[in-house]
Formats: C-alpha cells, sequence, structure tokens
C-alpha cells in the first residue's frame, strides 16, 4: 500500500463517515449503505487509482438516488 492510497483511503472513508450520519439521522438508506461502503472498501482494494475511481463512484450514488 502506498502514502497515496492510505490518504485517499483516509478521504473517502471520512466522507463515508458523515453520509453514514446523515443517512442514520435521516433514516434515509441510500447515504447509510453508501456512508458503510465508503467506509469499508479501502481495506480491501490497494490500487491508489481504483481506490479514486470507486471513492468517486460511491460519494456520487446518494446524489444521483435522491429521494
Amino acid at each position: 500500500m502506498t502514502t497515496a492510497s492510505l490518504l485517499w483511503g483516509l478521504l473517502f472513508s471520512s466522507i463515508g463517515v458523515a453520509l453514514f450520519i446523515y443517512g442514520k439521522r435521516q433514516a434515509a438508506p441510500v447515504p447509510l449503505m453508501s456512508g458503510v461502503a465508503l467506509m469499508v472498501y479501502p481495506f480491501f482494494i490497494s490500487n491508489t487509482t481504483i481506490v479514486v475511481i470507486v471513492g468517486f463512484a460511491l460519494s456520487a450514488v446518494p446524489y444521483m438516488f435522491r429521494m
């Protein structure tokens, strides 16, 4: 794991925590599940490019599926 991968993982995990808290307080399942996914996926992917692509995709999911 490179330093860049760790820092991107930290950034997207922080976004995941914020989405998780928002989804829990608003009882909204899409931000809640997106937040959980953003917090967990950096542990399983070590390629920096894929971490960034998946992170941006998962961060965009709550905005695409607004209820």
